[in-house]
């Protein structure tokens, strides 16, 4: 008989440790952490442990991710409020830049609008490449990473070369892309490929609707 038998043989006899268990006192084994045998009641007492120990680690992080996200929602509901309250495109353009800067700690904030039948001198309206317009376009969700698109880098101003992180949002009328939001960082980490994209687009949603009732 082989450990391999001894195995196969408890679990087609599962009442055999209950006819028998004085084996549980009877028998050491090493302890898990090292150090002197224990008996087999304390060894499973000590992986219970682990795993209570594993199950609260967890639970703490799906309560911390739960905060996070609560804090978040809450963040976008004042955005969704000061959209709606704004009265004319400036009135847009201060409620969203000072929700990103204030309550996102988004240091740089930038887009640009096309196919507008408003038209406007300042920069938010200025003309953009073909390439750049087909690069928003083809995003089926937000682009989050290093900036890579020299021309959108360069909507950052002075701070340009300093921007070390974006996250690239499309705005839509339905299925068209009319405008992209940048949101730039100097920290790396700032946006990253793996961060999730679901708040991203809530926002780029909200933007865009809000434009929408401006812009015409």
């Amino acid at each position: 008989m082989n450990a391999e038998d001894v195995a196969r043989y408890l679990r087609e006899h599962p009442d055999f440790l209950s006819a028998h268990g004085e084996i549980f006192a009877e028998i050491t084994v090493p302890h898990p952490h090292g150090g002197q045998a224990i008996t087999l009641a304390e060894r499973q007492l000590h992986a219970l442990r682990d795993k209570i120990r594993a199950l609260e680690i967890k639970l703490a992080q799906l309560i911390s991710f739960g905060e996070e996200n609560d804090e978040i929602g809450e963040k976008v509901h004042r955005l969704c409020l000061g959209l709606l309250e704004a009265d004319g495109y400036a009135d847009v353009r201060h409620a969203l830049v000072e929700s990103l800067r204030d309550d996102f700690r988004v240091p740089h904030v930038a887009w640009r609008i096309w196919n507008s039948v408003l038209t406007r001198d300042d920069e938010d309206f200025a003309e953009v490449s073909e390439a750049v317009r087909f690069f928003a376009g083809d995003l089926r969700q937000p682009y989050c990473g290093a900036p890579s698109n020299l021309e959108v880098l360069q909507w950052m101003g002075e701070t340009a070369p300093h921007i070390r992180s974006v996250a690239m949002v499309p705005l839509r009328r339905e299925a068209q892309v009319f405008g992209l939001l940048v949101l730039a960082s100097e920290e790396e980490d700032r946006f990253y490929p793996e961060m999730g994209t679901l708040y991203l687009n809530r926002i780029g949603d909200l933007v865009a609707s809000a434009l929408r009732r401006q812009l015409g």
